[in-house]
């Protein structure tokens, strides 16, 4: 048995962060037992815990987040040990720590910078000697907009951006680096700034702040053997010096000149930040995956072109040698166009990075900024050695939590580019895409995919951030969620992206079981809702969002035209379901902390709220009168109808009377697979999943995408890019389809907070062929794998983690109640898995089927000649043919042949390779 995953508040090891109640988590692997019989919990300031401060210990003490009761000292490393012992007598203990910052210590540093509007970056320097050694050293530093830190010519950290997206009206984060081993006898501290989200163009109007001086503050705070303690902090001693940077900002790129730079060192300046300094809360932002050159094109155009082989965001770095007065551009664009370099789709970013050699040998990478890409031009090279240049993933550093394997090579792509869409897209906050002048953290995006994040990513520390920056903007703005971040126009709010505030911190919940953070974040939730309330009373108390500005079901398919930005679902049906489930999201959290009258007032406010939808929205019989894809799928997420099958027989008639095509757009489509599953129509989910026509998410798959993109027909079949206005080829917001993949065809859904109680219940699909899955939940490591065999058995494995229990619903099979272990199970069912089509299969699919192609050429052929580009008709089923011939009272006798015989094509024919 051995505990893992020892997290402090979703950290590893934290160093210097904002911890303002620590929470301990672990899991258990490798045991033996089935459940925990005595944990115990250990506080100490010493790694032999010789110095316990404080200790819990009990059967019920929770894995999946135990506050620990210690009063924070700053300046100290704390050591935690979790000891567990298992039901079958094993025990096991492991040991993690964090470690305080300053605190309330008050900063004797000083900000040194430049003057105002200045349009060098500068480097700042200080020397100093350390002649008796050092037993451990912290620097406590914040460079504003961005800063890189090397000490005795060696970076400090990991981390890339510091100190990362800040609230800068609110404040600014400082970090803390562990620097004892970098230390020598006599020493050298350089410190390089740049513009970054503080100073240079960012957001929407294109508003820069170079008013804004640099600024840096730092403390290095060192300790001897003998416990004397010696702080080196930023003042007059310094230095300061124009550097190499001469342009850096997150949407143009950057510029390095080696050889006019740098400049002669002078005295620095005291500056004024009007901002206070808070310890880090950011996860740390690292380089993680490197990706070598695929391919070297030389297009028609006559340029020389790098393809990564994978779109992402990050930077490339080069060690090519670049002789004296060379200078090597790089621009970077996620596609070719008529096999050139493109990136229009950039608008206004021009995303380049440019250096000038001094014809020394070095590491040539930007500093200060990211780029989203797969293609990089590359200009000032007589030669180009693609072995020198690498690709470098940035993203916050988070736990990958799930893996998902089938045997469909499209749907593990979908997988593959959901995931890269994650990673391209959490970089300090969650932003819409990483390439063009936009990057922000938009709050629909958000709100939508974090239930998927969730299945992939170990997403808790990183979604905090987010809310903690989101809470700070709120309270300046009287209870109203912003619709993006940072905020340029406050006060503006819209359903789905402003529920956020309470849509993830109950998904938190759900998938973390962490009371703590509800806690925290019940304030933000709260306001939240009253602030949508106090508008509807002033506006008459009709219980109803029918009021402002609505995004809606934005970017859907049955807009005006398919390439409009609202839908025509009703935006304030839409805002009304919403403003319920946040108002139900907030009782229910107050419910779980214990605040009851709370509780009371939300859930009856909540039940107006739904009692208003019905009769505004719904007739007496319980017809929706929203019919729309998205009305149905939104009235069945949030459980709002008063006759649930009655909704179900609109949507389907909705989806026929639209093809089954989907034509929902950031609110319906990102819901509508779980949704369906959900309610009965896991069929139709997965037809929909499955299709590789426009719209579709094997689409894009098809046309080569690497990662999601924003629109469903973001490229032209021709490859030809739709539009340059709004249109990323990285943005993560519709692979919300993987939660689906997750919940129904692995099957693994949580039941209690946490998953430490879970329902599995897969459901094969023989377009899938076999499913292998595992998700490493907050409890522990869940496995899900099925496969359909040649005999038409179905077999599955499944694993409970240790302290865990699963309901297991396998087809057909009655439910199991299962404890930890792993299990095998191989069933035979009434329904034959192998057999893919049904009379209700439409046209459309039997068509890409040889086998089937044959049965229609012998039985049907004028079906053959149907129009491909006829929606309607390649939609219609053999059973659609059959009724219209008994209505015409035609013979039906060629059309139960071909029923009969479409129903027996086999599983080998998939394994043939014939779709």
């Amino acid at each position: 048995m051995t505990v893992y995953a020892l997290k402090i508040n979703g950290f590893a090891n934290p160093i210097g962060h904002l911890l303002e109640t620590p929470v301990l988590s672990w899991k258990i692997r490798n045991a033996v037992g089935k459940t925990q019989v005595d944990a115990k919990i250990e506080v100490a300031v010493d790694a032999g815990f010789d110095r316990i401060l404080w200790k819990t210990e009990g059967a019920a003490l929770d894995c999946r987040g135990t506050p620990l009761n210690v009063e924070l000292e700053p300046y100290t490393r704390y050591y935690c040990r979790v000891t567990v012992v298992s039901d079958a007598g094993e025990t096991a203990s492991e040991i993690c720590f964090f470690e305080t910052a300053k605190l309330n210590a008050l900063w004797t540093a000083q900000w040194i910078g430049t003057e105002g509007d200045s349009t060098f970056h500068p480097e700042f320097r200080k020397r100093f000697s350390l002649p008796g050694g050092a037993s451990s050293a912290r620097l406590y530093i914040c460079g504003l907009g961005l800063f890189e830190a090397c000490l005795n010519g060696k970076k400090v950290g990991d981390d890339l951006l510091a100190p990362f997206i800040n609230d800068y009206q609110e404040h600014v984060q400082y970090c803390s680096y562990d620097v004892t081993s970098l230390l020598e006898d006599d020493n050298e501290l350089i410190i390089l700034l740049g513009n970054g989200w503080y100073r240079g163009r960012f957001g929407l109007s294109g508003q820069t702040h170079y008013e804004r001086p640099f600024a840096l503050i730092a403390e290095l705070r060192v300790t001897d053997a003998t416990g004397q303690v010696r702080t080196i902090c930023t003042d007059d001693s310094w230095e300061m010096r124009q550097g190499i940077t001469t342009l850096s900002g997150i949407y143009d790129g950057e510029t390095q000149d080696y050889l006019n730079g740098p400049g002669p060192w002078v005295p620095v300046t005291r500056v004024d930040v009007p901002v206070p300094l808070v310890e880090r809360y950011s996860p740390p932002l690292i380089g993680h995956e490197s990706l070598p050159v695929r391919e070297v094109i030389h297009t028609p155009a006559g340029e020389t072109v790098l393809d990564f082989g994978q779109n992402f965001a990050g930077y490339v770095e080069c060690g090519q040698s670049i002789p004296r007065g060379g200078k090597l551009t790089l621009e970077f664009g996620e596609i070719l166009q008529n096999g050139n370099f493109y990136h229009d789709n950039y608008r206004t970013a021009k995303s380049t990075f440019i250096y000038i050699s001094d014809g020394k040998i070095r590491p040539i990478r930007p500093h200060f900024t990211f780029f989203g890409f797969r293609y990089v031009k590359v200009t000032g090279l007589d030669s180009l050695d693609p072995a020198a240049f690498i690709g470098r993933a940035v993203y916050s550093d988070m736990d990958r939590v799930g893996y998902l394997e089938t045997g469909n090579e499209k749907i593990n792509r979908l997988h593959e580019n959901t995931v890269w869409g994650l990673k391209s897209n959490f970089l300090d906050m969650p932003t819409d895409c990483p390439q063009r002048d936009e990057r922000l953290g938009w709050c629909g995006d958000a709100n939508v995919f974090a239930p998927t994040a969730g299945y992939l990513m170990d997403t808790r520390s990183f979604y905090a951030k987010f809310l903690l920056d989101l809470r700070s903007d709120q309270i300046r703005n009287d209870g109203k969620i912003a619709i993006f971040l940072p905020n340029e126009f406050p006060g503006l709010t819209s359903a789905v992206w402003s529920d956020v505030a309470t849509s993830l911190p109950h998904m938190l919940h759900q998938y973390y079981g962490d009371s703590a953070q509800l806690q925290q974040n019940y304030p933000m939730m709260r306001d939240w809702v009253d602030s949508i309330h106090r508008e509807d009373i002033s506006r008459g108390g009709k219980h109803l969002w029918n009021f402002g500005f609505q995004f809606g079901d934005w970017l859907a398919l049955d807009g005006a035209t398919e390439q409009s930005t609202f839908g025509r679902t009703d935006s304030g049906f839409i805002a009304s379901l919403y403003y319920y489930a946040s108002a139900s999201y907030v009782a229910n959290a107050a419910q779980l902390l214990g605040y009851v009258e709370d509780a009371a007032q939300y859930a009856a406010l909540a039940s107006e709220i739904k009692r208003a939808i019905l009769e505004e929205y719904f007739s007496s019989t319980g017809r929706l009168a929203v019919d729309t894809q998205t009305g149905y799928l939104a009235a069945l997420k949030f459980g709002v109808y008063l006759d649930k099958q009655r909704l179900i027989d609109g949507l389907k008639a909705r989806m026929k009377q639209d093809c089954w095509r989907i034509k929902g757009g950031f609110v319906g489509a990102t819901m509508m697979n779980t949704v369906l599953a959900d309610n009965g129509l896991g069929e139709l989910a997965y037809d929909l999943l499955f299709y590789e026509g426009f719209p579709g998410w094997l689409y894009a798959v098809n046309l080569g995408a690497t990662t999601i993109w924003e629109r469903w027909n973001s490229v032209l079949p021709d490859g030809s890019i739709s539009g340059t206005g709004m249109n990323s080829l990285n943005h993560y917001s519709y692979g919300a389809v993987m939660e689906f993949v997750y919940r129904y065809a692995a099957g693994i859904i949580p039941l209690e907070p946490g998953f430490r109680k879970t329902r599995i219940a897969p459901h094969p699909d023989i377009r899938m062929k076999t499913l292998r899955c595992s998700f490493d939940s907050a409890c522990g490591r869940y496995v899900s794998n099925w496969s359909i065999q040649s005999d038409g058995s179905l077999s599955f494995h499944i694993e409970v983690p240790f302290g865990c229990e699963a309901d297991v619903v396998l087809p057909e099979q009655p439910t199991q109640a299962l404890v930890a272990g792993c299990y095998d199970f191989i069933i035979y069912t009434g329904h034959d898995y192998r057999q893919p089509y049904s009379a209700d299969t439409p046209l459309e699919r039997l068509l890409q089927d040889k086998q089937a192609v044959a049965v229609l050429q012998q039985c049907l052929p004028e079906l053959l000649h149907t129009d491909s580009n006829d929606p309607e008709a390649m939609s219609k089923s053999l059973n659609d043919q059959r009724a219209k011939a008994l209505l015409f009272h035609q013979s039906t006798e060629s059309l139960d042949r071909a029923i009969k015989k479409i129903s027996e094509i086999s599983y080998e024919c998939l394994l043939s390779g014939a779709l």
